[in-house]
């Protein structure tokens, strides 16, 4: 399939047109991992604005400059643009995006935090606690952010695109993040092709896509199931949704006792996600026994439960029998003999 190529020119136009219709700040932007939504981030931007992607491999780098990126699915076009694994070769950036895993958040954005020195970052990971980290390292303004964007990565210059919905953004309240920022990078996301929206308060945002992703992840990682039609039947008694509503109603329960009004229902978006066949983040990791993302997803609902008083049984269960299947990748025992 021939896709249309950036030159560019067409590239400098559109970041042209961006910049005149809009007293903006942010001219040049890092991504911060590069997968599947960091790919997306980066293709789309890299056609209105100067994008650097910050990879961990030196070939990654190397596929980028030379390859530029391949977008397939939704959106089928190609985009040249800059990448490197070494933070000194990088400038300084207006906009950072960390779509790294949760769990690499302090490894992904420790070499390049002094780069954003008068810029803003938005964190676009799964669960709680990304913020912090990257508040703490770059010493910014930091932008709460979930997205709900899918993608498939097949290689390092090739990411299809699935699932064509927003990024919710909002101010990191603890960096007194201004609103106008965070308005203005949602203004830049829509103007390359993507979706997003402001928000004055992004935590009902976040605590939807939470719940979701905590009881899904779980569920996924327990069973290696990817997220099938099962998660939201109810017919018969062992039937699996039974179990998903009621995490999903236990982490409703314990949003509420926290104050947080949710932004959209996640039993709705289980709904729609279970006709997908979409393999979760910890699937994958507990096919690889790699370390999941539980701590993020599962774990925040059980340890915000645990600090507030509120009961929250199920996801502390979940979340205790998956850090005990990671331990048992590592754990040998003790040697017995048979008895005679």
């Amino acid at each position: 399939m021939d896709l249309p190529r950036w030159s560019a020119s067409s590239i400098r136009a559109r970041a042209d047109k961006y910049a005149a219709s809009l007293d903006n700040l942010i001219k040049r932007i890092c991504i911060i991992g590069c997968g599947s939504i960091g790919s997306l981030y980066a293709a789309h931007l890299a056609k209105i604005a100067e994008v650097w992607a910050f990879v961990r491999r030196s070939e990654h780098a190397e596929a980028l400059n030379k390859n530029g990126l391949r977008v397939s699915g939704t959106h089928e076009f190609h985009v040249n643009l800059s990448a490197s694994y070494e933070p000194s070769k990088l400038p300084q950036f207006d906009l950072g995006i960390v779509s790294s895993k949760a769990t690499q958040t302090a490894e992904a954005v420790r070499p390049v935090a002094h780069l954003f020195k008068n810029g803003v970052v938005l964190s676009s990971q799964n669960g709680l606690g990304g913020e912090e980290i990257i508040a703490d390292l770059t010493k910014t303004s930091v932008i709460r952010g979930t997205t709900f964007m899918s993608g498939t990565r097949h290689s390092d210059t090739h990411v299809q695109y699935e699932l064509d919905t927003a990024t919710w953004m909002g101010p990191f309240e603890p960096t007194h993040t201004r609103f106008a920022v965070v308005q203005e990078a949602a203004d830049l996301i829509c103007a390359s092709g993507l979706k997003a929206v402001a928000l004055q308060d992004a935590r009902p945002a976040q605590w939807s896509k939470l719940i979701f992703n905590a009881s899904v992840n779980a569920v996924s990682a327990l069973t290696e199931l990817p997220h099938s039609f099962h998660f939201a039947l109810e017919n018969q008694f062992t039937d699996l949704g039974h179990l998903l509503h009621a995490l999903i109603d236990e982490g409703k329960q314990v949003a509420a006792g926290l104050g947080v009004k949710l932004h959209e229902d996640p039993w709705e978006m289980n709904k729609i996600g279970a006709q997908t066949d979409h393999p979760p983040s910890m699937l994958y990791d507990v096919r690889h026994r790699f370390k999941t993302e539980v701590d993020f997803l599962g774990g925040a609902i059980a340890r915000e439960a645990e600090r507030a008083g509120i009961p929250a049984p199920l996801h502390t269960a979940l979340y205790r029998l998956i850090k005990g299947k990671e331990s048992s990748w590592s754990y040998h025992g003790k040697e017995h003999t048979a008895a005679k």
